[in-house]
């Protein structure tokens, strides 16, 4: 199944919304530090429920050991700043969504690592600036695992 990368993630219940998410979606979900809070914390422990012993998590200690880990895999930026929508891509069952944080999204510097074709937004009207980051990696990652055709799914 794909992965989901959080970038510098500041805010817990989100991630804990995520965590859940991954777990019931089967999707590889990869942290990338420094996160904006203890991994302990009450409120993503709350978040994610009794979810994170059935997800898969894997902390990296920045972005290039994250890299280092994804060697081979297309890696897809999923921002405000994307060129295409996020409907408008066929995924592959190991690509990377790859998410900015909550506060500032995704880095210039690795934005601009990743071929303007992998960079994918969430159409919105215009008057809106983004959306809450765990309901964006749920939209898109169910996009994805859609057009796989829900696999795994019961």
């Amino acid at each position: 199944m794909f992965h989901i990368a959080l970038f510098e993630p500041k805010i817990a219940p989100n991630t804990g919304n995520i965590i859940r998410l991954a777990a019931n979606n089967g999707c590889s979900l990869h942290l990338i530090e420094p996160l904006g809070f203890d991994f302990e914390e009450k409120k993503l422990r709350r978040a994610g429920l009794d979810y994170h012993d059935l997800s898969n998590v894997t902390r990296h200690q920045d972005y290039q050991h994250f890299l280092q880990a994804m060697n081979g895999k297309r890696i897809l930026a999923c921002t405000t700043k994307g060129s295409r929508p996020h409907s408008d891509i066929n995924y592959a069952s190991d690509d990377v969504l790859l998410f900015g944080s909550e506060t500032h999204g995704l880095p210039d510097e690795v934005l601009n690592s990743i071929d303007t074709e992998l960079r994918l937004r969430i159409p919105m009207i215009k008057s809106s600036r983004s959306m809450n980051l765990s309901n964006a990696v749920a939209v898109i990652s169910f996009e994805a695992w859609r057009q796989l055709g829900y696999s795994g799914a019961n």
